[in-house]
């Protein structure tokens, strides 16, 4: 019979199953000291909190800067846009203003059309009877003078003697023929004041033009009635001076001469030097006009320099297409120059002799203005009572 091998009962615990626990916690026990394991410790988690607060708090006070700086531009552009609605306001109350001025100036600017439309109208309707003086074929001329005095330049030079005769005896008198004459001309490209020794009125505007608005001639006039230049009674500077700097081929010039004497030494050599100056082209015609008024001297003063004076004045405008205007003694409540035509026929015109050029003196007490008369110049003067036009 076959022999029965009984099992053995294995234990749980052997020896080798104690060396493998003991072989693993071995192991474990290794690793843990061969590991740097550290915690961090408390004191570096401190000032790094700190270090971060620090930090914040910076961050925060610049805030509060950038706040306060934001906050001061924000009042700025609010004041300023303030005073962007009130210009604004102003502005638009400025443009009603404007508005309402245009639209007044509109109607008055139709009225004013209408009424040139009727004057234009008047002036182109003749009656029969001046169709038969004039003619058919009559037409006006466009450099037609007005009161015997060419108006057809756009620019104008004035040269005033400022001597003491002048300015102690005849100041407002000129003042007022400077304006009257300024009149004859409504608008004109540029003007300019000299006094007889070539100075400017405005040395500011030597060389150039005085711009032409009613405000300027406020101010040319006003800038005149305290005028004081040293004078010697002679125009030959002022005239020189005004052809050599303003002259040009494309400009129409007037120069009007105001005075009441000339001191120079030669009638003769004035007039040639000024032939020479201004000079005559192809068709005779010269540079510049030159027109002219003789002022009054003092009753009690000697004549023969104004009597020089309406000699060479008179000369001068004949050879060089102007005219000369000679006026009375206010004081003494005679017939005073005015710019216009006589109203009497030429045929009712009184006998005038004009004085020569070279000849005897006529007594001290002659009107500067029958001295200044010449032969054919278109120069007219009125009297209260009885026009005369010579």
């Amino acid at each position: 019979m076959a022999r029965r091998h009984q099992r053995r009962e294995t234990e749980i615990f052997s020896i080798s199953f104690l060396d493998c626990i003991t072989c693993g916690l071995g192991s474990v026990v290794l690793l843990l000291v061969l590991s740097d394991i550290r915690t961090p410790q408390s004191d570096n988690s401190q000032e790094a909190a700190a270090t971060q607060v620090a930090k914040l708090q910076d961050e925060l006070v610049d805030i509060a800067g950038q706040a306060a700086t934001l906050n001061s531009q924000l009042k700025a552009r609010q004041e300023q846009l303030s005073e962007e609605k009130a210009k604004v306001a102003r502005l638009r109350g400025d443009l009603s203003d404007v508005r309402g001025k245009y639209r007044t100036s509109k109607q008055e600017a139709d009225v004013a059309n209408q009424l040139e439309g009727r004057l234009a109208s008047a002036q182109q309707t003749l009656t029969e009877e001046m169709k038969r003086v004039l003619g058919k074929g009559f037409h006006r001329k466009k450099d037609d003078a007005i009161g015997g005095i060419p108006v057809d330049s756009e620019y104008i030079i004035f040269v005033v003697d400022t001597s003491g005769s002048m300015v102690n005896y005849g100041w407002q008198m000129l003042i007022q023929k400077l304006q009257e004459t300024l009149n004859l001309y409504p608008k004109v490209k540029g003007f300019q004041v000299m006094d007889d020794e070539g100075g400017y009125l405005f040395p500011g505007y030597r060389g150039k033009w005085i711009p032409d608005t009613p405000e300027q001639r406020k101010i040319v006039i006003s800038r005149v009635r305290s005028w004081n230049a040293f004078s010697n009674s002679s125009p030959i500077e002022g005239i020189v001076e005004a052809i050599r700097t303003y002259w040009a081929k494309d400009k129409k010039i007037s120069i009007y001469v105001f005075g009441d004497e000339f001191t120079g030494p030669s009638i003769d050599a004035v007039v040639k030097g000024v032939d020479v100056l201004n000079r005559a082209d192809a068709s005779g015609e010269r540079r510049v006009r030159i027109h002219a008024i003789g002022f009054p001297v003092r009753p009690d003063a000697p004549q023969y320099t104004s009597i020089r004076f309406a000699t060479l004045m008179r000369i001068l405008c004949a050879k060089n297409g102007g005219s000369f205007v000679g006026l009375h003694d206010p004081e003494r409540r005679g017939p005073q120059f005015q710019f216009g035509n006589a109203t009497q026929p030429p045929e009712q015109w009184p006998p005038v002799v004009a004085p020569p050029v070279r000849g005897p003196v006529v007594p001290p007490k002659a009107p500067p203005a029958v001295l200044a008369l010449s032969q054919g110049l278109p120069v007219a003067y009125t009297d209260a009572s009885k026009p005369r036009s010579y």
